[in-house]
């Protein structure tokens, strides 16, 4: 679930980009592995969840996977993009960390 997302289109929400692999015993129907999927949501959900979005800077991300008798449930999250100054202080101190291994390592 590491590069898969979910995005709204058409007022249905759908997650992209996970792989699924196809049924081993299948035959020349099986489905693409990495096709685009439709989640199974209510109105009122969709609605929720376009009303999130639709916020400048927010994201729909899928957070975890998991197995309900013959259903296959993902657990949404709405995921807020970091400001540069945050990526400059995490950058910063991935640096200063990398000087103090490199300092130590060489005593």
């Amino acid at each position: 679930m590491k590069d898969s997302y979910a995005g709204i289109k058409n007022g249905e929400v759908y997650l992209y980009s996970m792989h699924i692999s196809p049924y081993e015993q299948g035959n020349i129907f099986n489905k693409d592995p990495l096709r685009d999927r439709k989640l199974l949501l209510n109105k009122r959900e969709i609605h929720k969840l376009i009303g999130l979005i639709k916020q400048q800077g927010y994201t729909l991300v899928p957070m975890s996977l998991y197995f309900t008798g013959n259903f296959v449930k993902i657990e949404l999250g709405i995921g807020k993009g970091k400001k540069l100054y945050d990526k400059r202080e995490d950058i910063a101190k991935k640096d200063a960390e990398r000087r103090l291994r490199q300092q130590f390592g060489k005593i």
